[in-house]
């Protein structure tokens, strides 16, 4: 099964990207929608035990999370490693369920593909990216973003446009290939 995974910046359209692979019958798996998941179940305690009141009724208040990290690496990194491990074992399981179906073909939509070393678990990278004018309108018309003159929304967690897809290439999965070429499957 060929993993493809699909990432860009805030605003870029890899949700449209993902929707058109799946409008075509391709399993897409989404991170960010995964990480919603959790912050409403397995990982509200936990995330709640690291940083006490960032929950309300069991589940992860983002507004919340966003205070007991600001402005602190070590926090966020506190958070990710809470976090992360959880997303990539739903990855799995995705990628278990899809290959056991006999998918020839799987996404996985992460926005941090290269951030988060995520790229080693998949075959092929595809970046989408957007012209700035087009992402800094996106991201303006979601709830809460705002232009101020030292933070514009559009580069937010968001990487320009050039820089999605000047080298951008497919990443072999080279250390889930059997001897014979083919992709081992998922652990």
């Amino acid at each position: 099964m060929l993993v493809v995974g699909l990432t860009g910046g805030i605003g870029m359209g890899k949700s449209a990207a993902a929707e058109r692979l799946a409008e075509h019958g391709i399993p897409v798996f989404d991170a960010d929608a995964c990480v919603h998941r959790l912050y409403e179940g397995v990982a509200a305690d936990r995330i709640e035990a690291a940083f006490p009141g960032a929950t309300r009724k069991g589940r992860v208040d983002r507004a919340l999370l966003s205070e007991r990290i600001a402005g602190s690496p070590e926090r966020l990194r506190q958070l990710e490693q809470i976090v992360h491990p959880l997303v990539i074992e739903a990855e799995l399981d995705f990628l278990r369920e899809e290959e056991a179906k006999g998918s020839r073909l799987a996404v996985l939509e992460i926005p941090l593909l290269f951030e988060t070393g995520a790229e080693a678990r998949v075959d092929v990278t595809v970046a989408v990216s957007a012209p700035q004018d087009v992402q800094r309108g996106r991201v303006l018309v979601r709830p809460g973003m705002t232009v101020t003159p030292e933070r514009d929304p559009a580069t937010v967690a968001a990487l320009p446009a050039e820089s999605t897809t000047t080298g951008t290439r497919g990443l072999p999965r080279s250390s889930a290939r059997t001897t014979a070429g083919e992709a081992a499957p998922y652990p």
